[in-house]
């Protein structure tokens, strides 16, 4: 059975279980596209992750980015910008 993480929700609800393999290539992937971007709207973080992984991805990736973007909300290490719409993600 492979590793797999539980993720976190920012609003405490509960989150799933991931492959952590998938998991560490989308956070990989969101947090290197928010350094360079520094703020963007979470429709075109979902596609420049898209477009980084480029069909070498099993799995929906608009899902696991929604996922591990809810989770590093919880953990801190990103945020909505508040009153944002469309919503916009930065790091913390």
């Amino acid at each position: 059975m492979p590793d797999t993480i539980h993720t976190l929700h920012p609003e405490k609800k509960m989150g799933v279980k991931i492959s952590k393999e998938k998991y560490e290539i989308i956070r990989k992937v969101i947090l290197s596209t928010l350094r360079k971007q520094k703020e963007m709207t979470f429709m075109n973080l979902s596609r420049a992750v898209e477009q980084e992984v480029n069909g070498n991805f099993d799995g929906s990736v608009n899902w696991y980015v929604t996922t591990v973007k809810l989770d590093l909300e919880a953990r801190g290490m990103i945020k909505r910008v508040p009153n944002s719409r469309p919503q916009l993600v930065k790091l913390v």
